[in-house]
């Protein structure tokens, strides 16, 4: 009975999450190896048999009985090579089983070195892992033996090496956070229905309780903000807002823009864009730090966000009304109706065609025809004189930032 071969292989695959029947089909094909290196033959017929309870080992050349000891130094050798060849081989599918179900899981690691900007994270004591730097949180920095979490981006398999790639910027990252620190998510009492991220910045989440008795947002805040802490302090102090999911696109625009309170929302379905209206004191809230705010609530929503003060709103209704009224068989209640369609000015009438106005409105083609042409004209005009506008805008708040540090929001 061989027990050293027995106790060997045990150590193997348990050290190197490796089948243990894997290692000795291994063990065989080396001794193979060998014998034909010694004869010189690679058309010969060696077979060998290794017994994986007792270790002992059989071995035939052409159906003759073979002392494998006796076959000397360098076949011994080549067997070497041969097994950690194979076994190296083991090793990279068994990483890569283990971990290509697992993408999108949340992994604790150890940074144990930097590589280029990336850092080489320790997963399991025998597993490494890439966290490149385009997936690290902008603004945080992880000194060697720290402890993290990430979420498993990637597991890529090549001829030499499984390659794990890790993230801490992915959406998913955010989701699988809530899953881990709010049981009503893991549980799916509470759905993540949306969700909109600028790593290491702001990230908007939209969430809907299955369970008239769970109030989403109050769950996902938890007590004191004790579950959202958590994950904030995970992320490095990045902000989160959590807002209530709706069907109706008007309420959840107007949600996603929080903290700041709308005051209307017109849809237009035609362009997919959304015109809000907000008061002068609720604009730079709405707006958001850099027009991070509704950049995140356009992602949130799926719709395309502008915002207006009431007096921007009033004037480009009255801009809309001029251009039109002048055209034979338009009147104030047509007016109305394009509004009710969401469309607020002169752009958005030359941009949505002649269909909607046959269809949803009831001109007649030809009718429908001369508005678009006249919208088309009016904008090009409107076009000039509004980027005109904007430049002055841009070069007012480069000027202003130039004089004084941006506020923060």
């Amino acid at each position: 009975m061989n027990q050293e071969l027995i106790r060997i292989v045990d150590n193997i695959a348990r050290d190197k999450n490796i089948d243990r029947e894997s290692i000795f089909n291994d063990l065989e094909t080396a001794m193979v190896s060998a014998a034909r290196k010694y004869f010189g033959k690679t058309e010969v017929d060696i077979q060998v048999h290794i017994d994986q309870t007792t270790g002992d080992i059989a071995a035939f050349k052409e159906g003759q009985p073979l002392d494998i000891k006796q076959l000397g130094r360098i076949p011994a050798q080549t067997a070497k090579q041969v097994m950690i060849q194979k076994i190296k081989s083991d090793e990279r599918q068994s990483v890569y089983d283990e971990f290509i179900d697992r993408r999108g899981e949340i992994i604790s690691g150890t940074v144990i070195r930097y590589e280029g900007g990336s850092a080489i994270v320790n997963l399991n004591n025998r597993t490494e892992a890439i966290l490149p730097k385009s997936e690290q949180i902008s603004g945080q920095s992880h000194h060697i033996s720290e402890r993290i979490r990430c979420m498993i981006l990637d597991v890529r398999e090549s001829a030499s090496v499984v390659k794990i790639i890790l993230s801490r910027t992915h959406p998913d990252f955010i989701r699988r956070l809530f899953e881990l620190e709010v049981p009503e998510v893991g549980e799916e009492i509470i759905e993540i229905k949306a969700l909109a991220r600028e790593a290491g910045y702001r990230t908007k989440i939209a969430v809907l309780s299955s369970d008239n008795k769970v109030d989403a947002v109050g769950a996902c805040v938890g007590v004191r903000g004790s579950r959202i802490k958590n994950i904030v302090d995970e992320l490095g102090g990045e902000k989160i807002d959590i807002v209530r999911w709706n069907e109706s696109s008007q309420e959840l625009i107007a949600n996603a823009l929080m903290p700041a309170k709308c005051s209307q929302v017109a849809l237009c379905f035609e362009l997919g864009g959304a015109t809000v209206v907000v008061s002068e004191d609720q604009l730079s809230l709405a707006i958001g730090k850099h027009g991070q705010n509704v950049r995140l609530a356009a992602r949130l929503t799926d719709w395309d966000i502008d915002i207006l003060t009431p007096e921007e709103y009033n004037q480009e209704v009255e801009k809309l009304t001029a251009g039109l009224t002048n055209i034979e068989g338009i009147d104030d209640t047509f007016i109305d109706k394009l509004i009710a369609l969401g469309v607020i000015s002169i752009l958005d009438l030359a941009e949505i065609g002649t269909e909607p106005l046959i269809k949803e409105i009831g001109l007649n083609p030809e009718l429908a025809k001369t508005v678009i042409a006249t919208a088309e004209e009016l904008a090009k005009k409107q076009t000039v004189k509004t980027g005109h506008t904007i430049a002055e805008t841009l070069m007012g708040e480069a000027k202003q930032e130039d004089s004084q540090p941006p506020a923060e929001q």
